[in-house]
């Protein structure tokens, strides 16, 4: 009697959750046991952590339990913390227990990529997860108050954005609609507030379309945002912002969106890594690892067209989860595997209520148009993950 392949996923984020539902519906009985590991037993929504993070949305819109989202008569579901990977052995450790593989989906996500600036890791703070967002929510708040008490201080109302790449903007546009309510609420002159965003590069919103971003920086500077660009943060501080030029802005908040590299698991396990990501090949397994996937974050591959990396963009972990769940089951059972292809259906960024900048194909669109093209992108993701009983639940959230 053969021995059934075990298929471990580690990560339920877009290319994880995909990853398993795909398999679930793919795989017949017994064909391969499937278990997905995650530390939090929830899947949350990445692309739209920001909101929650400014406080103009609730953090339970961003999270959907896994127990909605798989069979678990079909695929296990460990809540645990991967501790370590161990290719040679075929094992994955946690921290309660291990895990032994035949095939391994690796779609942990990625982690915080400061470039050395000194002082980023020790207090700023990182869009990256629920109870993260809950704290700067929490800590936005928390100034207001403080400056009640401390007039004197107003860096207490100077909110800094380190990065102008989709997060860094998505967050400021929110962040904007959030001060007139916090202002009304703890009666501070709105004029005392002030907003940063800081870019290194010489444009906000790099490799977007730059019409776009023009607009979408009037709309944002309109609503109360200061742009530094071209402009680098040297060091971060418990009192502010180091920037080029020598300037220091004092604030006692400082979020920092300016990137994210691969999982250290990887580098740790031996991989051959660029910041923590994996080279994948055309059927998104590392190179003489042909049991081993990489998707999301923690996967590199690169554009022909341009001969650049794709971004971690959730499009395009949703995509890779789709074709690794085809290529494990051709894997199992003894088929041709599928090239990935990635396929750009487009891009929106949201710059606050009712304002947006996107490309849908080869069309630009702007303003209300692509703020409602926005909303359709989120509740068709819920739509993919749950149907439509969790757009139905979750969608007038969004």
């Amino acid at each position: 009697m053969n021995r059934i392949p075990k298929i471990v996923i580690l990560g339920a984020g877009y290319g994880g959750i995909l990853t398993a539902q795909r398999l679930q519906k793919t795989l017949n009985y017994n064909e391969a046991d499937v278990t997905l590991v995650n530390k939090h037993d929830y899947h949350y929504i990445t692309t739209s952590l920001h909101i929650p993070a400014a406080g103009t949305g609730n953090p339970e819109s961003s999270r959907v339990n896994i127990s909605k989202l798989i069979d678990e008569f079909k695929v296990d579901f460990v809540k645990s913390t991967v501790v370590q990977i161990n290719p040679e052995e075929k094992k994955v450790i946690l921290t309660e227990g291990t895990l032994s593989y035949d095939y391994l989906v690796v779609g942990l996500g990625g982690e915080t990529e400061t470039f050395g600036i000194p002082g980023l890791k020790e207090h700023a703070f990182n869009i990256r997860s629920i109870n993260s967002v809950r704290h700067i929510r929490d800590h936005i708040e928390y100034q207001f108050a403080k400056y009640k008490r401390e007039p004197e201080h107003t860096e207490y109302l100077t909110f800094v954005v380190g990065g102008a790449g989709f997060t860094g903007i998505e967050f400021v546009g929110e962040l904007s609609d959030r001060i007139p309510e916090l202002c009304k609420e703890y009666d501070v002159n709105p004029s005392l507030v002030k907003i940063y965003n800081i870019e290194a590069a010489p444009t906000a919103l790099p490799g977007f379309d730059p019409e776009l971003v023009q607009y979408a920086m009037e709309v944002l500077t309109a609503k109360g945002v200061t742009f530094k660009i071209g402009t680098a943060i040297k060091e971060c501080t418990a009192e502010g912002v180091l920037v080029a030029g020598d300037e220091f802005i004092k604030s006692a908040t400082v979020i920092w969106t300016g990137g994210i590299r691969g999982n250290h698991l990887l580098d740790e396990a031996g991989f051959e890594t660029m910041r923590g990501r994996i080279k994948v090949d055309e059927f998104l397994r590392i190179p003489g690892h042909d049991n081993v996937f990489v998707l999301g974050d923690c996967s590199l591959m690169i554009n022909p067209e341009n001969e650049r990396p794709y971004p971690p963009t959730a499009q395009i972990a949703m995509q890779q989860g789709v074709v690794c769940a085809f290529n494990l089951a051709a894997s199992i059972r003894g088929g041709q595997l599928k090239k990935f292809k990635y396929d750009n259906k487009g891009t929106v960024a949201s710059l606050g209520k009712g304002e947006a900048i996107g490309i849908i194909g080869t069309r630009k669109i702007k303003g209300f148009a692509a703020a409602f093209m926005k909303k359709v992108i989120d509740i068709r993701y819920l739509f993919i993950i749950g149907g439509v009983g969790l757009v139905l639940r979750k969608g007038k959230l969004f």
